[in-house]
């Protein structure tokens, strides 16, 4: 069995469950996780790690800071070298420039899923990270050394293409979902719960939904939210719903069993990304895959990738970016008309088995992955 390592320089936030269960679903390689150091709080996981540093402290975000300077870790290497890999398959170019001195070090082929904000962020706000500068820097030499660039849907791929990503290099994947887990439950649900699963920051569009819901319990005195997931928005957002008065639950960061639980719980699940003042859009969107898996409809904006992930009118409805007005309407719509939530909530579920079943994505992928190992050792002997 070959191995394959996961890069990705901090190991890993909770939100990050995609790269996980993408590794874990690889049948022929063997995934070993790689960074330079951890993340707090931390996605547990049960995946082989190596690490430059293991830790999270202020130490091991200075030997971070000098590896992007000086990447000379030996012995880092040769724990990597240890591991026996093929390849290095790097999340977020901002992250991939510092996969490079591996690939290099191990003569490994170097591939990098794009996943939207390292394509879609200014300039001015990917430099406002240490990470994000030393990017900035170091495009032109990713863009020559990588293999290939695995854009998680077209949007992004188009989106690369509009800032210099060289196009041969360009290949459409999605990360797909496990569709044994994510399926239809038993449990009753709440015929007037919206959901909402995601990092509470500018992009995944939170407070579009606040102002949705004043205007949705107007017209539905029952219905409530719940609010999966944290980040810096957080105060604000709680004393936005206060001030509406809203019938809303902050539940924090959840392991993926209560996620998969509410998700199956939930009437309708509503995250409205939507373009970040960074210029941060949303690549995919894999909450809304998982969600239409359990037979839940989605709610949303017609917002960058989201198009390619729910099938409006079919799985979910879809309105115009940043009108809350339809959104409220919408969302009032899959409350009510129980025949609809029923035909949509079937749909929801093959939809997600025809096109983002991981066991049939991840065949694909380990076979893109044999192409590049094949075309490296053709090319570098």
């Amino acid at each position: 069995m070959l191995t394959a390592l996961i890069f990705r320089e901090r190991l890993l936030a909770p939100s990050e469950t995609f790269i996980t269960e993408q590794a874990r679903a690889l049948r022929r390689y063997r995934p070993v996780l790689a960074g330079l150091r951890r993340t707090k709080p931390n996605l547990c996981h049960s995946l082989p790690e190596v690490l430059l540093r293991n830790g999270d402290g202020a130490i091991d975000k200075l030997a971070a800071n000098l590896y992007r300077r000086f990447p000379f870790a030996n012995s880092f290497f040769e724990r990597l070298r240890g591991e026996d890999p093929s390849i290095i398959h790097a999340h977020f170019a901002v992250d991939a420039v510092q996969a490079l001195p591996i690939a290099r070090a191990l003569k490994l082929p170097l591939v990098v899923s794009l996943h939207g904000f390292d394509v879609t962020s200014t300039e001015r706000s990917l430099s406002r990270s240490n990470s994000g500068r030393h990017y900035w820097k170091h495009r032109e030499r990713l863009f020559a050394e990588a293999s290939a660039f695995i854009c998680v849907s077209d949007f992004v791929r188009r989106a690369a293409l509009k800032v210099g990503f060289p196009e041969h290099k360009l290949h459409v994947h999605y990360t797909g979902i496990d569709c044994g887990r994510f399926q239809a439950a038993n449990a009753e649900r709440d015929p007037k719960l919206i959901l909402f699963v995601g990092r509470l920051v500018e992009v995944k569009g939170c407070e579009y939904l606040l102002r949705a819901m004043e205007q949705v319990q107007r017209h539905d005195t029952e219905a409530h939210l719940e609010i999966i997931g944290d980040g810096p928005l957080r105060a604000k957002l709680e004393r936005t719903a206060a001030e509406l008065s809203l019938r809303v639950s902050f539940r924090g960061v959840q392991s993926s069993d209560e996620v998969l639980r509410s998700m199956s719980r939930a009437r309708v699940l509503c995250n409205p990304s939507a373009m970040a003042s960074t210029g941060d859009m949303e690549g995919f969107g894999m909450v809304f895959a998982e969600a239409q898996a359990v037979g839940t409809p989605v709610v949303s904006f017609l917002h960058a990738g989201i198009p390619e992930a729910v099938n409006h009118g079919e799985t979910g409805l879809l309105c115009a970016e940043g009108n809350v007005a339809k959104l409220a309407e919408a969302l009032v719509t899959l409350l009510a008309d129980d025949a609809l939530w029923s035909k949509m909530s079937e749909r929801a579920q093959q939809w997600v088995r025809e096109r983002f079943d991981i066991s049939k994505q991840n065949e694909s992928l380990e076979s893109f992955y044999d192409d590049c190992v094949a075309l490296y050792r053709r090319t570098n002997q």
